[in-house]
């Protein structure tokens, strides 16, 4: 399985990510933000960092880049997306994902290792968890406040397409707990916690983030 992993200038996370992939056993396809072309991949990962600096805001130059337009296209196909961190911000400023990620409500820049609990295994990023299971993986985001106006956040609660909350503590003060969503189909998925830092216990507090990474290898038909 080819999976894309995009660098836009700023993007800090692709290397990781693209690790992530190949040690999940699936092929990382290195995509250029300039180019509207996803190269055959069968699924993309929209990786973290600072994309075009964080002006206006966070992910919403980005949202622009010839090779999102592909991506939107793609994911509305039923392509599997994955946005993390600064990624999760640029789905939902492409209207792939709803709500919007705001300064951090201590406004400070937030790093540590943190437990989120996985509430949804029916996405095409979590199918090889177990419901409830809490998982350990690092957070680093200055602008990671999940937001969205209470209709739409019950329409997530309610959906059950919160994937994945905090525990033990909120680290931003993200609206009820949430760390990452999904869309109605379950395709795309977004958090602000890093699972790319989490796929080796060696090197990350745990290898609790690599199963996400396995689990899209399973949703796409062979």
């Amino acid at each position: 399985m080819k999976v894309g992993v995009i660098t836009f200038p700023g993007t800090l996370d692709d290397v990781d990510a693209a690790r992530a992939v190949r040690l999940a056993g699936a092929e990382p396809v290195a995509l250029w933000h300039g180019d509207a072309d996803l190269r055959g991949v069968e699924a993309v990962v929209v990786p973290g960092g600072f994309s075009y600096g964080d002006y206006l805001r966070a992910g919403a130059i980005a949202r622009f880049a010839p090779v999102m337009g592909e991506v939107v296209a793609a994911a509305r196909r039923g392509m599997p997306v994955l946005g993390i961190c600064n990624g999760f911000q640029v789905l939902c400023e492409a209207g792939l994902l709803p709500g919007a990620l705001l300064r951090n409500a201590g406004l400070h820049f937030v790093c540590r290792d943190q437990t989120l609990r996985v509430e949804r295994t029916s996405t095409a990023w979590t199918g090889s968890y177990e419901q409830g299971v809490e998982i350990v993986i690092p957070v680093k985001n200055m602008d990671g406040r999940f937001t969205a106006s209470k209709s739409t956040v019950d329409e997530l609660e309610g959906e059950g397409r919160v994937v994945f909350r905090y525990v033990g503590g909120n680290p931003n003060g993200s609206v009820g707990d949430i760390a990452g969503i999904c869309s109605t189909d379950g395709r795309v998925v977004g958090l602000m916690p890093h699972p790319e830092h989490a796929v080796d216990a060696l090197t990350g507090p745990s290898a609790d983030g690599l199963g996400i990474f396995r689990s899209v290898l399973g949703s796409v038909p062979a």
